[in-house]
């Protein structure tokens, strides 16, 4: 087994190990990302990576928009997918690396899922594993009910997709810039040079997703690391610009079925 940091992330870089490399660091910042550092630049990973927040909020940039994880929610990332990473709050947590071979089985683009109890302890149990290069065949089984249930969660609606088309690149940052800017479609189709209608049919062609319920869910990444970060709900939904605070804590739960404080605060169920 790697006795330092570096022969950690030596050994989660070749596929001479083990399929499932399994880490387990509850209540301590875990692995690539302590918590004195709050950003990565881009860089990919060899193999699979699967992690779980225990505490803080990651925000996952890729070339195909962001994701975001907060606690108590998986995180998959391809292998060899290019990323960047911004921690908000001290982040500790849990999770496997699993080689190309194996991750073939999952999903071929990042996602955030639902973490179930049997999950955390089939990762808990293979956090105990010697590290060799073959598992017995116990331990196979339990990697492949973990692989079950990892395929089987329920994914959650934190990705946020950017557009290609550049003026619709423009709008998108300046909304991610100031997301209490209240301006209504027909004044952001000005700013930009378009027509109402071709903004609207050019956002949804490129991102699936309305403009309004784009500006939404940008609102809703900024509101979870400003949440994460602990700030007041208040003060939360002031600056994202609802005309209440209530307001914005029924488009949360509309959006996640629960309300802020419920859902940072509840466990894996």
């Amino acid at each position: 087994m790697p006795r330092s940091k570096q022969e950690f992330y030596d050994f989660i870089e070749t596929t001479d190990g083990p399929p499932v490399i399994a880490y387990w660091n509850e209540g301590e910042a875990t692995s690539e990302y302590s918590q004195e550092t709050q950003q990565y630049d881009w860089h990919s990973h060899l193999r699979g990576q699967f992690w779980c927040v225990e505490s803080g909020l990651v925000h996952v940039h890729t070339a195909r928009g962001s994701w975001l994880l907060p606690p108590h929610r998986a995180g998959w990332m391809p292998p060899g997918e290019m990323h960047t990473v911004t921690i908000s709050g001290v982040m500790s947590g849990w999770g496997v690396f699993l080689t190309p071979e194996i991750s073939s089985c999952l999903p071929a683009h990042p996602c955030v899922i639902g973490v179930s109890s049997l999950m955390r302890e089939l990762v808990h149990r293979a956090s105990s594993w010697t590290w060799n290069a073959k598992l017995d065949d116990q331990q196979e089984r339990v990697m492949a009910v973990l692989l079950d249930e990892m395929r089987d969660a329920t994914h959650e609606p934190l990705h946020l997709p950017m557009p290609i088309d550049r003026r619709l690149l423009r709008i998108a940052h300046a909304v991610l810039e100031r997301p209490q800017d209240n301006r209504g479609l027909e004044e952001w189709a000005a700013w930009a040079g378009l027509s109402p209608r071709s903004l609207s049919r050019l956002f949804r062609a490129e991102t699936a997703l309305s403009f309004a319920q784009w500006r939404q869910q940008a609102r809703l990444s900024r509101g979870l690391e400003q949440l994460a970060d602990g700030m007041p709900v208040a003060a939360v939904a002031d600056g994202l610009g609802y005309a209440s605070t209530s307001a914005f804590i029924a488009m949360f739960r509309r959006s996640f079925g629960h309300s802020p404080a419920r859902y940072f605060g509840q466990r894996a169920a």
